[in-house]
């Protein structure tokens, strides 16, 4: 009787379609209640680490000294903490996937420096 059951329980398997999706290759569809990933706007970042102190799991660290701001994406529980706490509104979350990884990499983001010729005066002779 209980081979039976496995052979019914196989066919219908077979029949029907995968219970999963082809992802990356087909995109999964996008919920309203999900939060996506973080992202940064680091030319408007204050350096004032209040994200990386209110981070539960500690993905984010900051660095003032060196204008860095570092994110450990596989800590990141997405919680909206550090959106929240942010004083300059630099952190936003994005309703995007981002493409699947298989080792965990931490990002480093700098700011743009824009660099400039040093104005020199004309001697009045």
């Amino acid at each position: 009787m209980g081979l039976f059951t496995f052979a019914k329980t196989v066919t219908a398997t077979l029949l029907k379609k995968p219970a999963t999706l082809n992802y990356p290759a087909r995109p999964a569809k996008k919920s309203d209640l999900s939060r996506g990933h973080l992202t940064i706007d680091v030319d408007s970042c204050k350096w004032c680490g209040l994200c990386s102190r209110r981070c539960p799991t500690q993905a984010i660290s900051v660095d003032r000294k060196g204008k860095t701001w570092e994110i450990d994406r596989f800590r990141c529980v997405v919680c909206n903490s550090c959106v929240e706490i942010c004083p300059a509104h630099c952190l936003t979350m994005e309703n995007t996937y981002l493409p699947p990884v298989t080792e965990g990499v931490k990002e480093l983001f700098r700011p743009a420096v824009v660099e400039t010729e040093p104005e020199t005066e004309k001697a009045e002779g």
